[in-house]
């Protein structure tokens, strides 16, 4: 933390990079392979590896990743996918891309995820899958929903995006599914500049997100030859050695960020203005960021004054999520309003996500948690 004349310079999140990462990068620079490469290869495999499933795809993005299991599992137009409304957007864009249809299911008041006790009652003849969410690396209640998934003949995407490393009865997140999807965001527990990937068991959903990432080319077919329709959602040979080397470290960053959410814990356990997200006992957690939840005695003008006066003093701070079927885009297509999922809503217009990153100190902590407190 730095201090003038009273103002603090604390950033809402910060890329866990080293000498290591920057070494690996260049080296892949004085080489004549900058894509499809062997850093692709074995980024993939050590990411396999990681998450004990036996493909791992990797691509531009999170987003791309999700869009690219939809497609592979011939999801398309007139169908429907169950997923949450409380996620960034592109749990639910993913499918729209196919012309397939959202249905919302509220959340849990205390987990924040997907309310698996909803799920079945919104299963119509159209569902073809469902879409939980790890919000903010609280995995799902996957027992829940891969029983509901079996006897329902539905596919199931982890969207893992925001949970590298938790766990949910001993699995990691991601391979709970038919197939899961992280991405490498800058802010997540690992990045690589922009990136995803893609893990499943399934060898079809493998061989053909391979193809369909890399304009629709087969694996073994020549560089002009495309037998199905594909896109450029390739990664370069750059960000996958970046991605190595922080997939090396996992479990160093996972526990210098679990030590910073423990700070956190402590300085607002008496707070009875604030809550925390519920883990259950099965799940153990992988940091993504660090969100509250203020008491309902604050509406969202409140959280946003807040917001703002943080912003003002130096204290990075973002209000996690708006609801998607909020979204204009959404509204307007579907006829979704305000009221249709309370929980969802109740919870958006009052959490408030707080500076989280590895290099915060203890004293960083606590003044965010002080600064907090003034304003409540």
């Amino acid at each position: 933390m730095t201090e003038r004349t009273g103002q603090m310079d604390i950033r809402l999140a910060h890329p866990d990079i080293t000498d290591r990462e920057i070494a690996a990068v260049v080296a892949v620079l004085k080489t004549p392979t900058l894509a499809l490469g062997p850093k692709l290869t074995e980024f993939e495999d050590r990411f396999a590896d990681y998450c004990g499933t036996r493909h791992a795809v990797a691509v531009c993005n999170g987003t791309a990743g999700l869009h690219l299991v939809v497609k592979s599992m011939g999801i398309g137009e007139g169908d429907e996918v169950i997923t949450t409304p409380f996620s960034f957007v592109a749990s639910a864009n993913c499918f729209l891309y196919e012309r397939a249809k959202p249905v919302f299911v509220d959340v849990d008041a205390a987990t924040w995820n997907i309310d698996s006790t909803k799920i079945e009652r919104a299963v119509t003849e159209r569902t073809k899958a469902i879409i939980p969410v790890d919000v903010f690396g609280a995995v799902a209640d996957y027992d829940s929903i891969a029983d509901i998934a079996r006897r329902k003949s539905l596919r199931v995407i982890e969207d893992s995006c925001e949970a590298l490393g938790s766990t949910y009865n001993s699995r990691r997140a991601g391979s709970l599914g038919d197939a899961g999807v992280f991405g490498f965001y800058p802010n997540k527990q690992i990045t690589t500049g922009e990136g995803g990937m893609i893990v499943t068991d399934d060898d079809e959903i493998a061989t053909l997100c391979r193809s369909f990432r890399n304009q629709g080319r087969d694996t073994m077919g020549g560089w002009l030859d495309h037998p199905r329709l594909g896109y450029n959602y390739r990664i370069s040979d750059i960000n996958c050695a970046l991605g190595i080397v922080q997939i090396e470290r996992i479990r160093e960053i996972i526990t210098a960020r679990t030590r910073v959410a423990g700070w956190y814990a402590e300085e607002l356990e008496q707070e009875d203005r604030v809550s925390l997200q519920r883990v259950d006992s099965n799940v153990t957690k992988s940091w993504f960021c660090f969100v509250i939840r203020l008491a309902d005695a604050y509406d969202v003008a409140a959280r946003d004054r807040i917001l703002g006066r943080l912003r003002e003093r130096g204290v990075g701070s973002a209000n996690y999520f708006s609801p998607i079927h909020l979204q204009k885009y959404m509204a307007e297509q579907f006829g979704f309003k305000r009221g249709d999922f309370p929980v969802c809503e109740a919870l958006a217009d009052r959490t408030l996500a707080l500076p989280f990153h590895k290099g915060l100190s203890r004293e960083d902590v606590a003044a965010v948690c002080g600064e907090l407190r003034r304003l409540l």
